[in-house]
């Protein structure tokens, strides 16, 4: 799973803000060619080939572990590579990744957020470790106006950490938190 682009531009005076620009590459959205789902604030985890494996980002000037498997070229700018690494049940670091995996009534090759009560403070409010798969909550918005949508998301009703936008048939995605628009949840 690569990291995705943002809806909207990001401000070029404040790189961790949007502006009311479209990201051209991202016109498919506005296209209707866009299911809008829920992003989970959590740590990204794959399944493959039934197995669990997290996500490991390989730092500029460092090397992969030898059984890592690339999500995507490095960035060109920073030099950060993400990486998919086994999950061993040996680890304590990997404990939280499978009280989810355990947890889980199906096991479905596809990408997950882990979510639970030691993993980024538990914005979810989950009790234990889940495993939720990504684009498994569709919402419904108002509208794609920028305006609709920093309304959607700074309406406390809406404690979500914000929205991934799948593409119908092509697999490509893009987001829009409410930190985009600096608000807090």
């Amino acid at each position: 799973m690569k990291k995705i682009s943002t809806l909207f531009k990001k401000d070029p005076n404040n790189l961790g803000r949007v502006i009311n620009e479209i990201n051209v590459e991202n016109q498919w959205v506005f296209d209707g060619e866009a299911i809008a789902t829920r992003k989970f604030d959590g740590t990204a985890i794959a399944i493959i080939n039934g197995e669990p494996y997290k996500r490991y980002d390989v730092k500029k000037g460092k090397l992969a572990p030898v059984d890592a498997i690339p999500c995507q070229e490095a960035d060109p700018i920073s030099g950060h590579h993400p990486h998919w690494l086994k999950c061993d049940r040996n680890k304590a670091e990997d404990k939280y990744f499978f009280e989810g995996f355990d947890d889980l009534e199906n096991i479905e090759d596809a990408t997950y957020e882990l979510c639970g009560e030691k993993v980024q403070s538990n914005p979810e409010k989950i009790i234990g470790h889940k495993l939720i798969k990504h684009g498994s909550e569709v919402l419904q918005l108002p509208s794609l106006n920028f305006e609709d949508l920093k309304a959607y998301l700074s309406d406390p009703s809406n404690n979500i950490e914000g929205i991934v936008f799948h593409h119908k048939s092509d697999g490509r995605m893009c987001k829009l938190r409410k930190s985009d628009f600096g608000i807090r949840r």
